[in-house]
């Protein structure tokens, strides 16, 4: 008789038997079914080279057993996903690993130039001041009369410069700029005997707002006896000036003007008997500097 027992052994072996087999069968059928990988890698490569969004990018596939790797560069992110997408549905595959990085982002990895300093700002040299030398003439117009008989010593007077000065090319005191002056001696002539005499002297000068001391040699005139007269220039000043006015010559007044050389100058005034030495107003005296005068450089 037979035991019951053997029999459930055997039909559960049988059963395993069975099992395994028909396992082996699906393997079998799904592993000749599925592409070889090289044939998956070369799919994957050529959809990449030909698709708009992928084209231009370096990726490397690699496929072992139907798991596809994905390695290189891309330009965009899309361009990756992209890429992931093609592998993806790329038939027989096992499974997609993307290690593909986008270029912006591998450039941002990468340790940043040291910039270099900018080199520093080049200074404009700075404006030198304007010095107009000693022996330069200033050529001014008075503004009042002066007289040997009514200017009192001491006593200020105001003229303006006849013609614009320059120094190097460079503009350092403009026409018509306001000059000042001293009457370094008056004396009237007296009607028997004693000398007549004026002396002037300019003392500064104005421009843009501000008052510059100036020193100049002293323009001097004496009268002496009926009907002489002389003209000089002191201070120690090489040059002279001149003065501009009337000389009366048996008549009235004739105008005479100007430098004479550079040694001397005149006074023209009445000078003719007892009569005193006039300066009228708008006559115009030439100054020499005796010493270098400083204004600051033009405004830009």
């Amino acid at each position: 008789m037979r035991n019951p027992h053997n029999s459930v052994v055997s039909i559960v072996l049988l059963s395993t038997l069975m099992g395994f087999s028909i396992a082996c069968s699906h393997r079998s059928s799904s592993d000749a079914s599925r592409p070889s990988d090289e044939k998956i890698t070369k799919d994957i490569q050529d959809k990449v080279a030909t698709d708009p969004d992928t084209q231009g990018s370096e990726v490397k596939v690699a496929s072992k057993e139907g798991k596809v790797k994905l390695r290189g560069k891309v330009k965009t992110p899309t361009a990756q996903k992209k890429v992931e997408q093609i592998a993806n549905e790329e038939p027989g595959i096992a499974g997609v690993e993307d290690e593909t990085t986008v270029e912006s982002e591998a450039a941002s990895s990468q340790p940043l130039a040291p910039v270099a300093a900018a080199p520093p700002p080049v200074e404009k040299p700075k404006p030198q001041p304007i010095v107009v030398p000693a022996g330069t003439v200033l050529t001014v117009t008075t503004g009042q009369a002066l007289s040997s008989k009514t200017s009192q010593t001491g006593q200020t007077f105001l003229a303006t410069l006849a013609q614009p000065l320059s120094v190097d090319g460079r503009p350092a005191l403009p026409r018509g700029a306001t000059v000042s002056g001293t009457v370094v001696n008056a004396k009237a002539k007296g009607k028997i005997k004693g000398a007549g005499e004026l002396s002037l002297a300019l003392t500064s000068v104005s421009v843009g707002g501000h008052t510059y001391p100036i020193q100049t040699a002293v323009l001097s005139n004496t009268t002496k006896g009926k009907g002489k007269r002389t003209a000089a220039t002191t201070g120690g000043g090489a040059a002279g000036g001149a003065l501009i006015g009337g000389i009366a010559g048996g008549g009235k007044g004739a105008g005479i003007g100007a430098l004479v050389g550079a040694t001397a100058g005149f006074i023209g005034g009445s000078a003719t008997g007892n009569k005193q030495i006039e300066l009228p107003a708008e006559s115009a005296l030439s100054f020499t500097l005796e010493a270098p005068l400083t204004l600051p450089p033009p405004q830009e």
